[in-house]
């Protein structure tokens, strides 16, 4: 097995820890202590903790977008693309245990406080809406839509809510039900 780099070592435990209990809740002496280095190697990493939030963001923006990719490889219908991305915000919900959105949740905790990271938030977000306004075209091709921006709203709205819902709930039944009312909008 590949020994894991001090540098990824310490965004892993960090990135569990800000997921986990909260950014202004997690300490630098706590991530030093988790990830079992000393104070000079997280210095030589990371200037400060808000630079390491940074890489937290980078890191769970990364992931997000290869298992979003990893689990919509082998689906060229359009219809069937829109069904996996709900799936996949599904899947990631249970996995969490209704823990949320990384995002969500920073930015809630953070508020304005911080622009850098509201600016790559909303960022991120909107490279969702497009995936989503994309997968609605190449639907819209086959099925003409009478309003196609709308619906990809619609449908970005949807997820988001069912995320949140969830986290609330602990429970899935937000994400079955939005599937039902998005593949109603794709008749």
């Amino acid at each position: 097995m590949k020994k894991e780099k001090v540098r990824d070592r310490i965004i892993r435990v960090a990135s569990d820890l800000f997921y986990k209990q909260g950014y202004n809740s997690t300490g630098i002496n706590q991530i030093i202590a988790e990830a079992d280095i000393a104070i000079g190697s997280l210095y030589n990493h990371f200037a400060s903790k808000n630079d390491l939030l940074q890489a937290y963001l980078i890191k769970e923006e990364q992931d997000w977008f290869e298992g979003l990719e990893k689990n919509m490889a082998l689906i060229s219908d359009p219809k069937e693309k829109i069904s996996a991305i709900i799936d996949y915000r599904k899947k990631q919900q249970q996995s969490s245990k209704f823990s949320g959105c990384h995002f969500i949740k920073i930015v809630s905790e953070i508020g304005d406080g911080n622009a850098a990271v509201s600016a790559f938030a909303k960022n991120h977000k909107e490279k969702q809406k497009v995936i989503i306004r994309n997968m609605v075209e190449e639907y819209n091709e086959l099925h003409q839509l009478p309003d196609s921006d709308l619906i990809a709203e619609n449908i970005f709205l949807l997820i988001e809510g069912a995320v949140v819902t969830s986290t609330i709930t602990k429970k899935n039944d937000s994400f079955n039900n939005i599937k039902k009312m998005i593949m109603g909008l794709l008749l």
